[in-house]
């Protein structure tokens, strides 16, 4: 039964994010066009802000917040300086000495609940973050194009942790960090929808996750280029979110050579996988972000667990 789940989700992944290349080139303007956001709902005038969504969510349990968070997304209600995205450049030698580059288009904040001027950056689960994602036409990046993110972003903000404990996972410390990012982005005079990045840990892709699906990767919250505070980990299981936390999308089309590729084609290419990825390929991404997906739901209500998924 959950070999079944797995390949009808990887077939739905497969056809919904990594379409043939005739088609990109059919479909898709030039480098993040906005009609890389055509899958985003508009925002419905009715919409939560963000403070009335966390007056909402409070008293509520993770799973219960999770899921109210993921339906105000999936109706659209994220502040419109995340309907831009971002180009982020990549460039290097492929295995043959050619040169290579790859553009990747990227929100340029973390997915927020609300309106531009009252907005909550959501911590969610991984399964959350995925389902969001496929609804968007987009994916999660890799550990590479995290540090590739800092490096290029216009606004860079210092890490902010809190005191650990158990109120790391609540909502009074999403909404306390929050409110810390916002005085620090406005003690810099710094404007909204324009690339930020140092300020959340991101989920991210790994071929960890191929050994381990029961687990969440997190990576990033740069103090300078190349200096993360959290190394690239897979402690946590797939239900662990906190304050911390921040998902960072990426449009599931790329540019190799100006060319438009379905990204996770590229992260599967032996060749240039490598300018996204410190890892090489990741064999079967479509399939991989599916068998995520599946595993949080046939787990529901553990914390742990991990199984062998045929690990490239």
């Amino acid at each position: 039964m959950k070999s079944d789940v797995i390949k009808s989700a990887a077939l739905l992944f497969c056809v919904a994010l990594s379409m043939p290349r005739v088609a990109w080139a059919q479909m898709v303007p030039p480098p993040c066009d906005a009609a890389l956001l055509r899958a985003l709902p508009s925002r419905p005038p009715s919409a939560l802000s963000g403070s009335e969504f966390v007056r909402r969510v409070q008293g509520m349990s993770e799973t219960e917040r999770d899921q109210a968070a993921e339906a105000e997304l999936i109706a659209g209600n994220l502040p419109s300086f995340l309907r831009s995205l971002a180009p982020i450049h990549i460039r290097g030698k492929l295995r043959h000495g050619a040169a290579g580059s790859v553009t990747v288009c990227v929100m340029p904040d973390y997915l927020a609940i609300g309106s531009d001027r009252d907005f909550l950056r959501m911590p969610m689960r991984l399964s959350t973050a995925l389902r969001v994602a496929q609804r968007y036409g987009f994916t999660l990046p890799t550990s590479k194009l995290v540090d590739a993110i800092y490096a290029q972003a216009t606004v860079r903000l210092a890490p902010q942790p809190l005191p650990a404990g158990d109120e790391m996972r609540s909502t009074r410390y999403y909404w306390r960090h929050n409110e810390l990012i916002d005085e620090q982005r406005l003690a810099l005079d710094a404007s909204r929808g324009v690339l930020t990045a140092g300020h959340k840990k991101d989920l991210v892709l790994t071929n960890r996750l191929w050994r381990t699906p029961g687990r969440v990767a997190i990576y990033g919250w740069h103090r300078a280029p190349d200096s993360p505070i959290q190394p690239l980990s897979t402690v946590h299981g797939a239900r662990y979110a906190d304050y911390s936390h921040g998902v960072r999308l990426v449009s599931s089309v790329a540019y190799v050579n100006g060319e438009p590729r379905s990204l996770l084609e590229v992260l599967a290419d032996a060749e240039l996988a490598p300018l996204l990825s410190d890892e090489g390929e990741i064999p079967r991404p479509a399939e991989l972000l599916a068998t995520l997906l599946a595993y949080a739901l046939a787990t529901a209500g553990t914390e742990t667990g991990s199984f062998d998924i045929s690990a490239p």
